[in-house]
């Protein structure tokens, strides 16, 4: 048993949880792992979240934030009662999110993702709270949003964060590690065919990712790695992520959840 892993992304809050979620946060204990952080997604998500983390203070750490995906035509109304929350908790938690662009499934409300976007990127240097951040299909927006961002001048704080899930390639890799961003790391790693071990080993451009600036991470219920893939993820999954990249890294899965650990610690905590 490795001791120390820290999931810093779980939606232990969600459905796919509901009949034993009990059960499955001790198992997390049991297996070692040291905490879980669980991002927010939309007003309803909230009030779940806070009782969760309460009821499991010091191992569950709340995240509160808009998701791409929620935002609809109500977004402004979903907006006021997110960010009073993100005040009104702003001691409880670790970071806000999860934030950022998803044009995937619907593009119908791109604009919208970016103004709602936008204003939880200010709301995290004003509060000094760090970011968690979805992209997908959306990396030129994303990236352009946060340069920009963390161009400005006169902000409170300097913003930090992580790209949640990331999977680009090694130049998109470089533009975040510039911001000072960390990069989150899960089960994709472990799938057939999967490049990202590539990527994090570096090219003739850029060499390998610092492991330094990469933390672990399920977004269970999904992404389960290999061998559990397709079954619901839970936290413990995660030594089979840092098995692949103590072979990535050239160094033992103890390594790799020590440095990943003390990563999502100088971030989150």
């Amino acid at each position: 048993m490795v001791n120390g892993m820290i999931d810093t992304h779980i939606h232990i809050d969600e459905e796919a949880y509901a009949a034993d979620r009990e059960e499955v946060i001790a198992r997390q204990r049991e297996a070692g792992v040291e905490a879980m952080l669980i991002p927010g997604v939309d007003v309803r998500s909230i009030e779940a979240i806070l009782a969760i983390c309460k009821a499991h203070e010091g191992f569950c750490y709340p995240a509160l934030g808009f998701h791409p995906q929620e935002v609809k035509t109500d977004w402004e109304e979903q907006w006021r009662v997110i960010e009073a929350a993100i005040r009104t908790h702003r001691e409880r938690l670790v970071a806000i999110g999860e934030i950022g662009l998803d044009y995937y499934w619907d593009t119908t409300y791109k604009t919208a993702q970016q103004e709602v976007f936008q204003r939880q990127l200010d709301l995290a240097q004003e509060l000094d709270l760090p970011v968690m951040i979805h992209n997908r299909e959306a990396t030129e927006d994303t990236l352009r949003m946060l340069q920009n961002q963390s161009a400005k001048s006169g902000a409170a704080h300097p913003l930090r964060g992580v790209i949640h899930c990331f999977n680009g390639s090694r130049e998109t890799a470089q533009q975040i590690l510039d911001m000072g961003f960390y990069l989150g790391i899960g089960g994709v790693l472990t799938f057939k065919n999967c490049k990202l071990g590539e990527t994090l080993a570096g090219n003739e451009r850029f060499g390998a990712v610092p492991l330094e600036r990469l933390v672990l991470e399920t977004d269970g219920p999904y992404l389960a790695p290999v061998p559990h893939r397709g079954e619901r993820n839970e936290s413990r999954f995660m030594i089979h992520v840092a098995d692949r990249l103590a072979e990535v890294y050239h160094t033992t899965a103890k390594e790799i959840i020590e440095t990943t650990s003390a990563n999502a610690k100088k971030l989150f905590f």
